[in-house]
């Protein structure tokens, strides 16, 4: 208990389960686009690997509880972390960034917290569902294939085909990558695995990660605005 109660007490403590935190939903990022991009594959496959998704509901609910208290203790690190540092430096110096920062390293707080928003909304409308969170009229919970299956790839597709959702959607994942962008660079160094031969590379390979995601998940909603997949789901 002494140990857990100084993890969160000292700075390198908390450092140490943001690290820890972010790199779980680093892992999650990644492992949700891979599953998203099978909407390239066709409806079979997409609603295929839905419907083993929810075949065991404790281990994703599992999942999803795991995720949820990584967030909140990545956010909460992230919140203690800034106000230590402002407390530190109560006089705001007359250059407040140093030229060499990053705009992602300067509003690595305030992108995490808008990603956040993105993060509700993107529940509300394709894990819970509700009908008044996706501007379409159609209730997506009623949506079914010829085999029985919950018809994601309908779902996606008729989500996304209204532009407003799918322009939240891109700004949401591109603050997201531009939060990754400096993220896993700063978890690599806070789980002390950043070391002098390797900062460059690992701060162009952070570039480069996020650069790749906003590539794959951008693909989705402008696929589908312009009627690249999705053109035989009803309008």
């Amino acid at each position: 208990m002494n140990l857990i109660s100084n993890l969160f007490r000292s700075s390198l403590g908390r450092k140490f389960v943001m690290a820890v935190t972010g790199l779980a939903l680093f892992g999650f990022v990644i492992g949700h686009l891979l599953g998203n991009l099978q909407v390239f594959l066709g409806p079979d496959t997409l609603n295929a690997y839905g419907a083993l998704l929810h075949s065991n509901v404790e281990l994703l609910w599992g999942a999803r509880i795991g995720l949820l208290v990584c967030i909140f203790l990545h956010i909460c690190m992230a919140i203690s972390l800034s106000a230590e540092n402002r407390a530190a430096r109560p006089v705001r110096y007359a250059v407040d960034d140093p030229p060499e920062a990053s705009l992602s390293s300067k509003t690595m707080l305030i992108s995490g917290l808008i990603v956040l928003t993105f993060i509700v909304y993107h529940l509300l409308h394709f894990t819970a569902q509700y009908e008044w969170v996706n501007g379409t009229g159609k209730n997506f919970q009623e949506l079914v294939d010829d085999q029985g299956r919950h018809d994601v790839y309908s779902m996606v597709i008729v989500g996304f085909r209204n532009p407003l959702v799918s322009f939240f959607y891109l700004i949401g994942v591109g603050l997201l990558c531009l939060h990754l962008s400096h993220g896993v660079s700063a978890m690599f160094q806070s789980l002390g695995l950043k070391t002098k031969e390797w900062e460059r590379f690992i701060t162009k390979a952070s570039d480069v990660i996020a650069v790749l995601l906003l590539l794959g998940y951008a693909s989705i909603p402008l696929a589908v605005l312009f009627g690249a997949i999705g053109k035989e789901v009803a309008k």
